[in-house]
């Protein structure tokens, strides 16, 4: 699985998505697909200017379509009482015509000299134009109002998509609400106010209640709540205190603080976040790609078709203007842009619904493999459980509970190891008039130190053996760590890992949701994997794994159907990079994780795999549902067109009417 759309620092925001049609045949052009904000500085300014660049143009669509409409009907009434020669109505239709169709055929006119004839504003252009020609012909009826009508109806379609895409578009915009607009920065003795991207890794900035966090960071001074809605979509504020780690797009609510930059402002979570999401189109799905490729090949097929129909019945029967009106009709029907429009639409609101619960989805590619998975294969520790470990029971033999953990804590005074971390934790008052001294450290045994002119081993069983203390086991799970004093076995201290509160309902949504088996993985002990395996009601576990025997089990696995594996992040890379869908959970803070998944949930909460799996199926049944809807209405008005029993009204519902419907289906999939 290549992730050929990382150029993180090359366009940091090329807004991909925006061109989200650029790619297809039948692209609406608009003029605000010109303004390409590549300019890396134009951030701030632009989401603002492009909301109301936006507004502005649906504005003067709505002006111009209701103008025409004016027209048209004034036309149609002149025609209706006077006799006049055909020129002269065709100068009346002309004045509604060109204020709606003008920027269609100055854009199919745009593509013909760019050699890209064929799309759809062309074969708008060819089919009005030969509608308002036919009138000329020998015998034939005049077709003005039909073909002021198609430009008008195919105006009323482009202002449909283009509220649709604004309103994809917002729902990925809360997401541009996490970008930071300044810092402020001690320099020299005094505060100053810069833009985020001129702060330096180890600067240090104030954040006041009420702004945004604008760089990762460690909070040196200050206690305060985070408003993490926009990164994770929890509602509950987080606390923060001095020696915390901070993430940029957290809001400050209450206290001042001051916090020492970690990263640079375009390493931050917030710069990655958004770069994920604005690249997400470059990943299309397999049904964006075929239609792509579809509209290419099909189009000029269609040209060729309706350049047949119009010459060689005609030349058979002479009756030119029935078999151009049935050509012109064949062309309107057979546009694709239904299809080239609703289904990018459809995967982009179901990346920007999910964005809004905090499921980051990479491109609809992986909308469609999340769509199929079978198998979810979860790590333990920080994904099932905590990865917080803490002292469950403490049982002492020759001396109390108080001071086993005392002498327990004093040892791993230096350790970095989570159980010496927990230990520590279990007696925090550890600053006393001991004298710890000499302590040695074995890796996969445990430590020795001298407390008081005591020898104190803490370990596990091999530690005891070498130190002739026997010890004796305990029926409680977890990890037990053995304590000696002087050689003479004192008791042990069970350490265990909390499973998360959610886990055990996550994996039975994943199989409401019809996965058919989830498997954990982890490098703990087999009782320990038992117990947690027994508590989430997972189907499977494999125990005692290092990663890459991790990555062997994975590729067994994979036989089995598509598999995701979910992971929190630090040590589960290469398994990420190896599943179908690699899963990052939580894992705002590890970048390798970010890099390596392809999904990444924003929170700790397992239930959320089951609800990315949801939200993507339902995303890929919408858009099955618009490829069936507007290719049945498509045949079925050409089978009439062919016979004579369609009119140039119906054709133009079976091309705009039909991607009218299926935009607003696709923008179901924005409700996650």
């Amino acid at each position: 699985m290549i992730h050929e759309g990382h150029h993180h620092e090359d366009h940091e925001h090329a807004h991909e998505h925006h061109h989200e049609h650029a790619h297809c045949d039948c692209h609406h052009d608009h003029d605000h697909h010109e303004h390409d904000h590549h300019d890396e500085h134009a951030h701030e300014g632009h989401h603002h200017h492009h909301h109301h660049e936006e507004e502005g143009e649906t504005k003067e669509t709505l002006i111009k379509i209701a103008a025409a409409t004016v027209l048209l009907i004034a036309a149609v009434i002149i025609e209706k009482r006077t006799d006049w020669p055909t020129w002269a109505y065709l100068l009346i239709y002309l004045i509604p015509y060109l204020i709606v169709g003008w920027e269609t055929i100055k854009e199919a006119v745009e593509a013909l000299t760019h050699g890209e004839a064929l799309d759809e504003n062309f074969l708008m252009t060819v089919a009005t134009l030969g509608a308002l020609a036919i009138g000329f012909l020998p015998g034939a009826q005049t077709q003005f109002p039909e073909a002021v009508f198609v430009m008008l109806f195919f105006q009323v379609g482009e202002l449909f998509e283009g509220i649709a895409e604004g309103r994809s578009r917002k729902s990925i915009s809360h997401l541009m609400d996490i970008r930071p607009d300044t810092a402020h920065v001690e320099r020299n003795g005094h505060l100053e106010t810069v833009a985020p991207e001129t702060v330096q890794k180890g600067e240090v900035i104030v954040i006041q209640p009420g702004e945004k966090v604008p760089m990762d960071g460690i909070v040196l001074e200050g206690d305060s709540s985070l408003d993490t809605v926009a990164l994770t979509g929890e509602s509950v504020p987080r606390a923060v205190h001095p020696e915390d780690e901070i993430l940029s797009g957290c809001v400050n609510l209450t206290g001042v603080l001051r916090v020492k930059t970690t990263k640079v402002f375009g390493e931050s979570t917030a710069a990655k976040i958004l770069d994920l999401v604005e690249n997400a189109a470059e990943h299309k799905s397999k049904s964006e790609s075929f239609i792509t490729k579809f509209a290419k090949v099909y189009t000029p097929i269609v040209v060729g078709l309706a350049v047949a129909l119009a010459l060689i019945p005609s030349l058979i029967t002479g009756e030119w203007a029935t078999w151009i009106y049935r050509a012109l009709m064949f062309l309107v029907v057979s546009c694709p842009c239904a299809l080239v429009i609703s289904i990018p639409l459809t995967f982009f609101g179901g990346i920007g619904g999910a964005s809004r619960k905090g499921i980051l989805v990479k491109g609809s590619n992986f909308m469609d493999t999340l769509s199929r998975v079978q198998t979810v294969v979860f790590d333990k520790t920080g994904t099932l459980t905590e990865g917080v470990f803490e002292v469950t029971a403490v049982h002492p033999e020759v001396i109390d509970e108080k001071e086993l953990l005392h002498l327990a804590a004093h040892v791993e005074r230096h350790s970095t190891h989570p159980i010496a971390a927990a230990l520590r934790n279990a007696y925090p008052d550890e600053q006393d008039d001991c004298s710890v001294e000499n302590i040695q450290e074995t890796a996969g045994h445990g430590v020795i130190a001298t407390v008081n002119g005591r020898r104190i081993a803490v370990g596990n069983e091999k530690l005891m053996e070498k130190e002739g203390a026997a010890s004796h086991p305990c029926e409680l799970k977890g990890t037990v760590i053995h304590v000696s004093i002087d050689g003479t076995y004192a008791g042990h201290i069970v350490i265990s890992d909390r499973i998360k509160a959610d886990a055990a309902e996550a994996i039975q949504a994943l199989h409401d949701a019809g996965v058919r088996q989830t498997v954990m993985l982890t490098g703990d002990q087999a009782d320990i994997a038992a117990s947690v395996a027994a508590a989430t009601q997972v189907d499977s576990f494999r125990a005692g794994l290092l990663p890459a025997d991790k990555v062997a089990e994975v590729e067994k696995l994979l036989a089995d159907g598509t598999l995701a594996f979910v992971g929190d992040g630090i040590n589960d890379a290469p398994v990420l990079a190896r599943a179908d869908l690699g899963i990052a959970m939580g894992a705002l803070g590890s970048d390798a994780a970010i890099e390596a998944a392809d999904v990444v949930l924003m929170d700790d909460k397992p239930s959320k795999v089951a609800d990315a799996i949801r939200i993507a199926r339902r995303t890929l049944r919408i858009a099955r549902e618009n490829i069936a809807f507007a290719i049945g209405v498509k045949v079925l008005v050409l089978l009439l067109a062919a016979f004579g029993l369609a009119t140039l009204w119906m054709a133009v519902f079976a091309d705009v009417g039909v991607t009218v419907l299926a935009v607003l289906n696709a923008m179901r999939a924005l409700k996650a």
